[in-house]
C-alpha cells in the first residue's frame, strides 16, 4: 500500500475590515468580532504552518470561534481534495493526436421522469424490472424501481408505435431538453473539448445530432442519414418522492426503440474510416444497444465485432465502453467471443460490474445487488478478476490491461503493470470532471459537492488485504496485487446536479485523455 501525497496550498481566514471597524457597531459586539477575527486569523496561521493536520482538529478549532460550521472552501474536506487533485493532474508526456469514436449515437431527450409519466397518466404501483419495455405499464414498473434505489439503467421499448407517441410528448413536454446522445457520440464531444485533438465520430448521426456536435467532431458522410434516433433520459433528483418511492440519489432512467445503434449498422463504416483517419486511440461503444435484437444477429455481429477490432494496426489502443444490460447470455458472449481479450481498456460501473460478474459466475456473483455504496474490496477483487482471467499474461493472447470504475462516490483504475502511465492523473481526472460536470461549473465549486467515499476499507474481501485510511490531504490511495495495480480517488459528489446523463462518458474519456499507454516492445 502507497500513498501519494498532493502538497495543497492554503490561505489564511481573512477578517472583513468593514466588521471590524465599522462606527455604527456596538461596543460589545465590536470586541466580539475583533476578538473572533484575531481568532480566526490565528486558524489560518496555523493552516498554514501546519498543513499536515487532520480537518478534525481545524474543524474544532473553527467551531471553537463560535461561528457556526466551517465554510466550505480551502479549510473543507471537499475544498483540500479538490486542491488535491489539481495538483496531481498533469498532462501525459506522450498525448493523444487523434481520436476515433463509434458506433452509437443519437439525440437525448432529457427531461423529468416522474412528470412525464404523471403526464401520460401513470401512477406508481409496485416496482419491477422488464429487460425489454412491452408497454406504458412495463415502463412505469421500471422506472420506479429503479428510482427506488437510486440507480441508473436503460432499456429497449419493443413497440415501435407506441415509443414514438411517448416520445412526441417528451419532446414537447415543458423544460424537455436535446443533447447529444450515445455512449460514442458523448465520448467524442467530450474529447472534441480539447481544440488540439482531432476527433471522428462514426454512428448514425441525423440533422439535430449533426446540429448539436462540436464542430471539432468530423462525422464520414456514409454516417449521416435522415432522421435522428431518439433516445428519452427519464431523470429523477435525489430524494424525490412518487407515490411510496423515494429516489436516494439523483440519477436517470434511459429507454429507446432504436434499430439503427442496436443492430449496430456503423460499424463497417466505423472499420472503413480507420485507415484513412489514422488514429492512435480507438473507442468503441454500443453492444449493449444490441439487448433488442435476436440471437443469432447478436452472435453474428459480435463475432464481426472481433473481426473488425483485429483489422486495427497493432499498437493502437482501443477501449471498450460498456452500459447498463441485462442480458446475461449477451454478456456473457462479450466476455467469451474474444472480445475482452480483443480491446485494451474497459469502462464502466457498478451495475455493469456486478452484473458482469454474475454473467460469468465471477467473484461475488452470487449478490443480487450493492447494498447502498460498492465495497472497495469487492470492487477491487472483481477488478482484479477481469484482468486476471481476460487480461494480459505470459500465457494469454489478450490486449487488456486496464479497466476504469466508476460509482457515485469513487472511482478505480486498475492496470496490468508495465502497460500504463499516468494513471493516477487519469483517475483523479475522472473524478473532478464528475463533480464540475454534474454541477455544470468549470471547476470545482467545495461548496455545491459533498465528500461521502468510505474514509476507510480493506483492498480486497475474498483475500487478506491491507485496510486503508483516507485522508483528504492523501485523497490517492494505490496498491498492488499480484501485477496489478490499483489506483483509487474519493469523488467529490454534486449536491444538487444539473444533468446525470452522460456522466460515466465523460469520466472514462477524460481519464483516457490524462492516460498515456507505454509502446508495445
Amino acid at each position: 500500500m502507497t500513498y501519494v501525497r498532493a502538497d495543497v496550498s492554503a490561505r489564511p481566514v481573512r477578517a472583513d475590515p468593514a466588521l471590524l471597524f465599522g462606527a455604527s457597531v456596538p461596543m460589545a459586539l465590536w470586541r466580539g468580532s475583533a476578538c473572533a477575527g484575531f481568532l480566526a486569523l490565528a486558524v489560518g496561521c496555523v493552516f498554514l504552518l501546519e498543513p499536515e493536520l487532520p480537518g478534525s482538529v481545524l474543524r474544532s478549532l473553527w467551531s471553537s470561534l463560535q461561528l457556526g460550521p466551517a465554510p466550505p472552501g480551502p479549510l473543507s474536506p471537499e475544498g483540500r481534495l479538490a486542491a488535491a487533485w489539481d495538483t496531481l493532474i498533469v498532462q501525459p508526456a506522450r498525448r493523444w493526436r487523434r481520436v476515433a469514436v463509434g458506433v452509437n449515437a443519437c439525440v437525448d431527450v432529457v427531461l423529468s421522469g416522474v412528470k412525464l409519466l404523471q403526464a401520460l397518466g401513470l401512477s406508481p404501483r409496485s416496482g419491477q424490472d422488464h429487460t425489454v419495455l412491452h408497454s406504458r405499464s412495463d415502463l412505469e414498473e421500471a422506472f420506479v424501481h429503479f428510482m427506488g434505489q437510486g440507480a441508473a439503467a436503460e432499456r429497449f421499448f419493443s413497440e415501435e408505435e407506441t415509443f414514438h407517441d411517448i416520445a412526441h410528448v417528451a419532446s414537447e413536454f415543458p423544460g424537455a431538453q436535446h443533447y447529444v446522445g450515445g455512449n460514442a457520440a458523448l465520448i467524442g464531444q467530450k474529447f472534441a473539448a480539447n481544440s488540439d485533438l482531432k476527433v471522428l465520430l462514426c454512428g448514425p448521426v441525423g440533422p439535430k445530432l449533426h446540429e448539436l456536435l462540436d464542430d471539432n467532431v468530423f462525422v464520414p458522410p456514409e454516417s449521416l442519414q435522415e432522421a435522428d434516433e431518439f433516445h428519452l433520459i427519464l431523470e429523477y433528483q435525489a430524494g424525490e418522492e412518487w407515490g411510496q418511492f423515494k429516489a436516494p440519489h439523483a440519477n436517470r432512467f434511459i429507454f429507446s426503440h432504436d434499430l439503427s445503434n442496436g443492430a449496430m449498422n456503423m460499424l463497417e463504416v466505423f472499420v472503413s474510416s480507420l485507415e484513412e483517419f489514422q488514429p492512435d486511440l480507438v473507442v468503441l461503444s454500443g453492444l449493449h444497444m444490441m439487448e433488442g435484437q435476436s440471437k443469432e444477429l447478436q452472435k453474428k455481429r459480435l463475432l464481426e465485432v472481433v473481426t473488425s477490432i483485429a483489422d486495427i494496426p497493432t499498437g493502437v489502443p482501443v477501449h471498450l465502453e460498456l452500459a447498463s444490460m441485462t442480458n446475461r447470455e449477451l454478456m456473457s458472449s462479450i466476455m467469451q467471443q474474444q472480445v475482452f481479450p480483443a480491446v485494451t481498456s474497459l469502462g464502466l460501473n457498478e451495475q455493469e460490474l456486478l452484473f458482469l460478474s454474475q454473467s460469468a459466475s465471477g467473484p461475488h456473483a452470487s449478490l443480487s445487488s450493492w447494498n447502498g455504496i460498492p465495497d472497495v474490496g469487492m470492487v477491487s477483487d472483481i477488478l482484479f478478476w477481469i484482468l486476471k482471467e481476460h487480461g494480459r499474461s505470459k500465457g494469454r493472447a489478450s490486449d487488456l490491461t486496464r479497466v476504469h470504475f466508476h460509482t457515485l462516490v469513487y472511482h478505480i483504475l486498475a492496470t496490468v503493470d508495465g502497460h500504463w502511465a499516468n494513471q493516477l492523473a487519469a483517475v483523479a481526472a475522472g473524478a473532478r470532471v464528475a463533480g464540475t460536470q454534474a454541477c455544470a461549473t468549470e471547476t470545482i465549486d467545495a461548496g455545491r459537492v459533498s465528500l461521502r467515499a468510505p474514509q476507510e476499507f480493506m483492498t480486497s474481501y475474498s483475500e487478506a488485504g491491507s485496510r486503508i485510511v483516507l485522508n483528504p490531504i492523501k485523497p490517492m490511495a494505490e496498491w498492488q496485487r499480484e501485477g496489478i495495480s490499483f489506483y483509487f480517488t474519493p469523488v467529490l459528489v454534486c449536491k444538487d446536479p444539473v444533468r446525470t446523463v452522460g456522466l460515466g462518458d465523460a469520466i472514462s474519456a477524460e481519464g483516457l485523455f490524462y492516460s498515456e499507454v507505454h509502446s508495445p516492445s
